[in-house]
């Protein structure tokens, strides 16, 4: 994961007014260690405290999104609603934004960015939006106290009272501005032909950000707003921890007593050397069992597998596996002896990373459905150093010897 990583070439700063608070503003990006992800310090502020941005810290999005932790916040811009939002499979990081407002002034736009289009030039410079009509409530609310016709575009859908023109006129320095209905107040006029349409692409880039980790997707979003991103943001942070938390091996104590050594074992699986490769079961319950392998140099399968480059191989991952899986079901007869259990299916097996001589392998199956019959259906992983290594789903069914012909 950290070779498709990415961090800044070299450390650079910017300046400015801040849009809602009014304040002047210094930014400095500095390139980061691997898996840092972004994190925002306060240096004004006393022992430098540092947010990490991911959306368990997000307090606020009034026309904005905060994130805060105690005292310490970080505030950005925007918010709509009436909006939708999903993530779909691609192979690599794509957004498409679509707005539609009813407004005359406005009309419908479309934009979209891929992780191979230029951020700078293509999205960045694209301004913040507001209707003429909005902003005597943001004043009020003492937002907007830095923002300007050169950082924000100003529609005019319908007409307003004259006081929030003349205000306008004299903050700005603007005594000619003329208000025409569906029209900009702004002289420059559009960057883009569809630049509310990107700078809303811009703030699902901010947002979505507060997952904590790269994105793999395709998001799309109509009428997305600060509200609604952070909110999936949220629900994609807690689909990947759980996915994660489900890759990491469960706290498993290998230093207690066995609940079956080697020996006790060999009365359960008919497998024997050079086949047998469970060394020990440290838990079982009605569902799930855990075993244990300890990988050395002297598996037979080392010599041809690879010579000066041992690796175990997956057909015996996998074995391994179904053999803990074995001792469950094993474990439901009166006599194990009299019973061999045989593969009837295999599904979804993976290989995450090798496993070499002195690792130590830990087998955890849990059942997909009740034991009938004597078959037992199960998904399993093997874990080296808490992290899998092969997982995959099996079926096997117990068969009395004296049944087999």
């Amino acid at each position: 994961m950290s070779a498709k990583q990415k961090t800044l070439a070299h450390s650079f700063e910017v300046s400015g007014q801040g849009l809602h608070t009014g304040e002047n503003v210094k930014m400095r990006f500095l390139p980061a260690d691997e898996n840092t992800g972004f994190v925002f310090r306060r240096t004004d502020m006393e022992g430098r405290p540092e947010i990490k941005a991911n959306s368990d810290y997000v307090v606020d999005t009034n026309r904005g999104t905060t994130i805060g932790k105690g005292e310490v916040k970080i505030h950005t811009v925007d918010e709509e609603t009436g909006s939708e939002i999903m993530a779909l499979p691609s192979d690599k990081y794509k957004l498409t934004v679509m707005i539609d407002f009813g407004s005359k002034a406005l009309g419908s736009q479309f934009a979209k960015y891929d992780s191979a289009g230029d951020y700078a030039k293509e999205i960045a410079r694209s301004r913040t939006f507001v209707f003429l009509h909005e902003l005597e409530l943001l004043l009020k609310h003492g937002l907007i106290k830095g923002g300007d016709l050169s950082n924000a575009m100003v529609f005019v859908e319908r007409f307003v009272d004259e006081k929030i023109i003349d205000e306008l006129k004299s903050k700005h320095n603007l005594p000619d501005i003329r208000v025409r209905e569906g029209e900009m107040l702004n002289r420059e006029g559009l960057r883009f032909a569809n630049e509310p349409a990107r700078h809303k692409l811009l703030d699902v880039i901010g947002d979505i950000a507060l997952v904590g980790v790269p994105i793999k997707g395709h998001i799309i979003a109509t009428k997305p707003g600060h509200k609604i991103n952070t909110a999936f943001a949220a629900i994609l942070r807690d689909k990947y921890k759980k996915e994660r938390a489900s890759h990491q091996m469960p706290d498993i104590d290998l230093t207690q007593p066995p609940l079956y050594d080697i020996y006790q074992i060999l009365d359960i699986l008919p497998h024997r050397y050079p086949f047998l490769l469970v060394d020990k079961v440290v838990e079982m319950s009605e569902d799930h069992v855990v075993g244990v392998k300890n990988v050395t140099y002297n598996e037979p399968y080392f010599q041809g597998h690879f010579p000066n480059n041992p690796v175990m191989p997956g057909v015996m991952l996998t074995e391994a596996l179904a053999q803990v899986g074995g001792i469950l079901v094993m474990n439901t007869v009166d006599d194990p002896k009299q019973y061999t259990p045989y593969f009837i299916k295999i599904d979804g097996v993976k290989f995450k990373r090798k496993v070499s001589p002195g690792d130590t392998v830990v087998f955890i199956c849990h059942l997909v459905s009740p034991i009938r019959r004597g078959i037992c259906h199960m998904q399993g992983k093997a874990y080296v150093d808490g992290k899998v290594v092969m997982e995959g789903e099996m079926m096997a069914q117990i068969i009395k010897n004296s049944d087999v012909k």
